[in-house]
């Protein structure tokens, strides 16, 4: 998955692909606490819901879709050198490329 997130007064948006399709971000986040809560919505298709912490260089978190699915994940800047940094900035007013790994557990 590639991505791009922009952090602006507690309000994230991005757009990115993976192997399903285009998607677009649209959530919240608390910097006090550290959370994130958004929605990827794929265009036509269907929406993945995301529960995220930022804890060192990344999101880590898990993802649903209704019961039908759910799993963990993990997003990291692209460039490790700026690490935290570049999270920082990226909440300020810039926005960050960013890579994920996602992990699928089907049913329950």
């Amino acid at each position: 998955m590639d991505l791009q997130l922009e952090f602006s007064k507690g309000s994230m948006v991005g757009v990115g692909n993976d192997d399903v399709g285009r998607f677009l971000i649209r959530g919240k986040y608390d910097s006090a606490k550290r959370e994130c809560f958004w929605t990827k919505t794929y265009p036509g298709s269907h929406d993945v819901y995301y529960r995220g912490f930022r804890e060192g260089k990344g999101i880590w978190g898990t993802w649903e879709i209704g019961i039908l699915a759910h799993g963990g994940f993990h997003i990291w800047p692209k460039r490790e050198e700026q690490g935290e940094m570049t999270t920082i900035a990226a909440e300020a007013k810039a926005p960050v490329d960013a890579i994920s790994k996602e992990q699928e557990v089907r049913g329950c």
